[in-house]
């Protein structure tokens, strides 16, 4: 079981990146799968989560509007498009399976068991 970010990089504000979050070993589309990010000296932020049951999708206020998550279940791969990058939005990005009911209400990243597990993250620096 693996879940393997991608697609960081360095941007100037304004510009845009789209993350992807490979799965293998699991099915995506069976699970809430959502992506937090962390910045140095900083604690772990949830961004985003979309649950499959009902196709539900949780925003941080700190993204709402910029920020676009989505899943291809073809190739069993989870995205996140972000637009209007800004410098606050530089953090190592990883994705995750996500405890549904926590989904939605966007606590699953500092619950315990809010999440079950991750991969290795990927580098998003915002700066001119």
């Amino acid at each position: 079981v693996q879940l393997q970010a991608s697609g960081g990089g360095l941007v100037q504000p304004g510009g845009s990146l789209r993350l992807s979050c490979a799965a293998s070993g699991f099915t995506l589309d069976d699970y809430a799968v959502g992506w937090f990010r962390q910045a140095p000296g900083k604690e772990r932020e949830g961004v985003s989560c979309i649950r499959s049951s009902d196709g539900s999708i949780y925003y941080s206020d700190s993204v709402k509007g910029r920020f676009t998550i989505s899943r291809d279940n073809v190739k069993n791969t989870l995205y996140l498009q972000m637009n209007s990058l800004k410098p606050e939005d530089t953090a190592v990005y990883h994705c995750a399976t996500v405890q549904p009911i926590l989904c939605v209400s966007g606590s699953y990243y500092n619950t315990p068991g809010g999440m079950h597990f991750w991969g290795k993250g990927t580098l998003v620096t915002v700066s001119s």
